[in-house]
């Protein structure tokens, strides 16, 4: 039986980033995931945005967020000698003379600062952008080459055999005081789950209030495009390269179907034509399922009865931007007694609805 610090499950953008962090402090760590190109790591094209969503409000913990994202992506490109995070400028373009006048009062707050350059001068002339209404320009954004990234980490772990590619059973997870084993050939102190939407099958966490939330994309090709920024105006337009572009990204409540969908294609089609006056073909289209939490932050912890196990999971649309942060918050946890979570996103925020999930099981709280 193999000896491990920590046993993974999972290797998406959670779990890889988790991964690096611990192995970085010195432990022994192994990865075990099925690979699904469909995840929602791999579908996702890694916007980093300081200030964005509907109400156009700067990030949680924003510069904190985004200074820890550049110095791992920054890291790991160091360590494979290319370039992941791309940094760029993002353009907000406003739909309207009433949202335009909101952002730019709104760009004057203390918080925007550091992030939205120049709010009261016009974007630069770029053919082929429509921006009738104007933007604004935010700084310490980009994106990050996900898929190409998930990549180099999994070439890399399978070659020294931290990574193992297999279904996970759990069934064959047994926990005690010591740690837990697995299959009867992998023994760990400790056990952390970062699958992603799959945990809502996972017995130990099934109790949190996951909801998936499934996304599709479209790769288009746009000739003659800038690609000097990333654009935003009803979706995110992203330079891929080659005059390609990644458009996204659309929000699907259960139930939803199963692969990609003609009514994604038509509304992702209508948000593009909004945003560039240029023609555009669809190169292929994409649909994933994001693990996504109702208040908007993600899930950190140690179960509640069985402290072996943790959670490292509901980032939704942000584990680009979050995870390299709460990787390091949780490593803290993990190996010091006195570290404390954040309580946003501890997971004994949700402590009732596992007590209320015990009591209806049978079990006494």
């Amino acid at each position: 039986m193999t000896d491990y610090d920590y046993l993974i499950l999972g290797h998406g953008i959670a779990g890889a980033t988790l991964a690096w962090e611990l192995r970085r402090r010195g432990h022994r760590v192994l990865v075990l995931d099925a690979p699904n190109p469909n995840s929602a790591s791999n579908v996702a094209a890694g916007l980093i945005n300081p200030v964005a969503g509907k109400r156009f409000a700067l990030a949680w913990r924003a510069d904190e967020m985004i200074t820890a994202a550049e110095q791992l992506y920054g890291d790991m490109a160091a360590h494979f000698g290319e370039q992941f995070f791309v940094q760029l400028p993002v353009w907000k373009l406003f739909s309207s003379v009433a949202e335009q006048n909101t952002m730019l009062a709104r760009s004057a707050d203390h918080p925007w600062q550091d992030f939205v350059e120049d709010a009261g001068a016009p974007l630069p002339p770029v053919p082929g952008i429509r921006d009738e209404f104007g933007g604004l320009r935010i700084q310490r954004g980009g994106y990050l080459r996900l898929r190409e990234l998930l990549a180099a980490l999994t070439a890399e772990s399978l070659a020294n055999g931290t990574l193992q590619h297999e279904t996970f059973d759990w069934q064959q997870l047994v926990t005690g005081p010591a740690g837990v084993s697995y299959a009867g050939r992998i023994q760990a102190r400790h056990f952390i789950c970062c699958e992603g939407a799959a945990a809502l099958q996972n017995p130990f966490f099934s109790w949190l209030p996951l909801t998936p939330n499934q996304g599709e994309v479209l790769d288009v090709d746009c000739p003659g495009l800038s690609e000097a920024q990333v654009i935003n105006k009803g979706a995110y337009v992203v330079p891929l390269g080659n005059g390609q572009f990644r458009v996204g990204a659309t929000y699907r409540w259960p139930p939803f179907a199963e692969g990609i969908t003609p009514e994604a294609t038509q509304e992702l089609s209508q948000r593009l034509a909004a945003a560039v006056s240029l023609p555009f073909g669809v190169v292929e289209q994409r649909a994933g399922v994001r693990p996504a939490v109702r208040d908007r932050k993600p899930l950190l912890g140690r179960h509640p009865e069985t402290p072996e196990v943790s959670i490292f999971n509901g980032f939704g649309s942000k584990g680009v931007l979050l995870a390299p942060r709460l990787a390091i918050l949780l490593a803290d946890y993990l190996e010091h007694p006195e570290a404390e979570l954040w309580p946003e996103v501890n997971i004994r925020r949700y402590q009732a609805l596992y007590t209320a999930a015990q009591s209806a099981a049978g079990f006494s709280s």
